[in-house]
């Protein structure tokens, strides 16, 4: 984004906060400087920023503060927000936001200077949940289901394996595809919430990275959307991918969370997004939930059928195939967060964990080893993708039912407000 839309916008918001007289005002600014603050000890806690320009000028020219001091912050800062005084629904919910975040930011700070808990405790201490425990043997999907379903004889994990093969993008055609899957979600998102003006993204190829795609937002209604191409991109994940980071995953998050709660609400918090903060089972469960939300599957075949398929250069046939397939592995999206528990609590090794992901999680060796790398890299963050799905879906459920025009007032009321994973877990609007 131009430096001088961010200076504009952030001072705009600056110069609101001032004028509101919110006792939670000088939690929040303090919040967002700790936030920045963290992240000169830390890089790439600090996922997003479109604050005032000279907030982060400062912490950069202060440097990495001592842990102790910054700890210190951290305390007076969450006591300030229990002890705010707040007349109503709206200032409940941003006091809950606040504390929530800032309670995870102490729990990390914690974990900087060298604590490790348990899985679930850490689960709990950033994200606000744990998933339940679930016994591997029950997430064991047998190969046989496949059988029937998959091309060629011989055994089914090798003949699954050939046909994934067989369905890669080829790498010259993977923007295209990408960009057209991307801009298809953004279509159909669009009938049914409202962007700021002017809303846009871009889209980059990278590799070298242990995650499979991401989203930086950069304010002002702007992402870059990187996709990772250290492994083969396939034509029946591009919906789900373009979903996910884009519209109404994470691009349309960033954007109502900007336009209606920093800009709306004038509350300075949500220019800053830290990464390992309740905030992302939020963030990571809609957007997992926004993909059947935005392309139900029989529409979500006839795309991939009709548009992608072909433009990857590959056989339409095959779509409606990889539609049957997608449907049996969703039994598998519970193993990853209890794979990451037992790796991260000692149970089981790198190698394990590889070794299950390639027999029953129909993984190659070569994802099972990312998935062990991002694991690695960002610890008990996996519970936000599946677990925080699973939650998102129940909190629609209960607030919506089966009726598509009200789950969508429902999802966009979510991710334009404060609500933080208790609300999910509570199955009820707050």
């Amino acid at each position: 984004m131009p430096t001088g839309l961010l200076a504009a916008a952030a001072l705009a918001l600056s110069a609101m906060t001032a004028s509101a007289p919110d006792p939670l005002d000088p939690v929040a600014e303090g919040y967002v400087r700790l936030v920045l603050a963290v992240g000169r000890l830390a890089p790439g806690y600090v996922d997003a920023y479109f604050g005032p320009p000279e907030w982060r000028s400062e912490a950069e020219r202060a440097g990495k503060r001592p842990l102790p001091e910054v700890a210190a912050e951290a305390d007076r800062l969450l006591g300030a927000a229990r002890a705010a005084k707040v007349g109503d629904r709206e200032g409940a919910l941003r006091r809950d936001f606040l504390e929530g975040q800032l309670s995870a930011l102490r729990a990390y700070l914690e974990m900087l200077g060298g604590k490790r808990l348990p899985f679930d405790d850490e689960a709990r201490a950033l994200y606000g949940v744990a998933p339940p425990r679930r016994e591997l043997s029950s997430l064991e999907f047998a190969p046989a289901r496949l059988g029937e379903i998959l091309p060629g004889p011989g055994p089914v994990l090798a003949r699954y394996q050939a046909w994934k093969e067989r369905l890669a993008i080829p790498r010259e055609r993977v923007e295209p595809v990408m960009r057209a899957a991307i801009e298809e979600v953004r279509r159909r998102t669009l009938r049914h919430l409202s962007l700021p003006a002017g809303e846009r993204f871009a889209l980059s190829l990278v590799t070298g990275k242990p995650w499979s795609a991401y989203n930086w937002y950069r304010g002002m209604a702007e992402s870059l959307i990187e996709v990772n191409t250290d492994l083969p991109r396939y034509a029946f994940d591009a919906l789900a991918l373009a979903a996910h980071e884009g519209y109404p995953g994470h691009h349309v998050f960033n954007a109502l969370q900007e336009a209606r709660l920093a800009v709306g609400r004038r509350q300075v918090e949500h220019t800053v997004y830290p990464l390992y903060a309740p905030i992302s089972l939020i963030a990571e469960g809609s957007a997992e939930a926004g993909v059947e939300l935005v392309f139900p599957e029989a529409e979500r075949l006839a795309f991939e059928r009709d548009v992608l398929f072909p433009m990857a250069g590959l056989d339409p046939s095959e779509a409606a195939r990889a539609a049957r397939i997608r449907k049996l592995l969703r039994d598998l999206r519970p193993a990853g967060p209890e794979l990451a528990r037992r790796y991260l609590d000692g149970s089981l090794t790198a190698d394990e964990v590889r070794r299950w992901e390639v027999d029953y999680g129909l993984r190659t060796p070569e994802e099972a080893a990312k998935y062990v790398q991002f694991v690695d890299a960002y610890r008990s963050y996996v519970v936000n993708y599946s677990y925080g799905e699973e939650l998102v879906e129940g909190w629609l459920d209960a607030r919506a039912g089966p009726d598509p025009a009200a789950r969508w007032a429902a999802f966009v009321d979510l991710l334009g407000s404060p609500r933080l994973p208790a609300a999910l877990l509570a199955r009820q609007a707050r």
